[in-house]
């Protein structure tokens, strides 16, 4: 789980990895024989067998940043990703952080050009806003008025959604399920970790090698494991069961 890529200066939400730490843990992954892809490259991967040495990466927020620092080592690198955007504030700035920095967000223009590059675009909700106890007006914007608007900009429904903050309960899992989403990304779902609440592990600027490699040891005990599920009739049809 990744966000902004830049010269990292004032970050107090530590999310932001500089283009020389990404290039040196996307070689890090290379290193040892691991590729990475986007989320939905991964599950369709897996549900032929074939998602060994797959690593799901995940760019949340859709800083305007991706495009000029992150997209350049990603293809360096032989990897793809997914870019969860907010259709609501596209061309704007990350107003949801009150301790800032600002960060310019991708345009319609970049978006396209990202998709272009083959890097999958998902939803990150409208507006970025906490679904967790959401009412029912700001979950069906939050997920199917968002996806309708990425469809409209791309071409293309989007199959993966991701949760704001990581906040997700059974209302929001089931209204992004309700929306036509094939999967979801969560951050540690706990008991609703499942296609529609996938694990995920947070990698920052301080992510040196020693590190990645305990957060991929310990991931597995730190996480629930996907339980086995029937195939998912959405846009790309899944089988799932653990991924790390």
């Amino acid at each position: 789980m990744y966000h902004s890529v830049a010269e990292v200066t004032e970050d107090p939400y530590r999310l932001t990895v500089s283009p020389g730490r990404l290039d040196r843990q996307l070689r890090w992954l290379r290193d040892r024989g691991l590729r990475g892809v986007s989320v939905g490259a991964l599950l369709r991967a897996r549900a032929l067998g074939r998602g060994a040495g797959l690593v799901g990466l995940t760019f949340d927020d859709g800083y305007a940043d991706f495009r000029w620092d992150a997209l350049p080592l990603l293809r360096r690198h032989d990897c793809t990703a997914t870019v969860f955007v907010l259709p609501g504030r596209i061309g704007g700035v990350n107003a949801w952080d009150p301790l800032g920095p600002r960060k310019p967000l991708l345009t319609e223009y970049d978006i396209r050009a990202v998709a272009d590059a083959g890097m999958e675009i998902g939803s990150h909700g409208l507006l970025h806003q906490a679904l967790r106890g959401a009412d029912p007006v700001t979950l069906e914007r939050e997920t199917a008025t968002s996806r309708t608007l990425l469809a409209e900009l791309t071409g293309r429904a989007p199959d993966g959604f991701c949760y704001p903050y990581g906040a997700v309960d059974t209302r929001s899992a089931e209204a992004v399920r309700a929306a036509g989403y094939g999967y979801a990304c969560a951050i540690d779902a706990g008991p609703l970790t499942g296609l529609h609440a996938l694990p995920r592990v947070h990698i920052g600027a301080a992510d040196t090698s020693w590190r990645l490699h305990l957060k991929r040891a310990l991931h597995p005990l730190r996480r629930r494991p996907l339980p086995e599920e029937p195939t998912v009739q959405a846009t790309s049809a899944v089988t799932t069961g653990g991924i790390r």
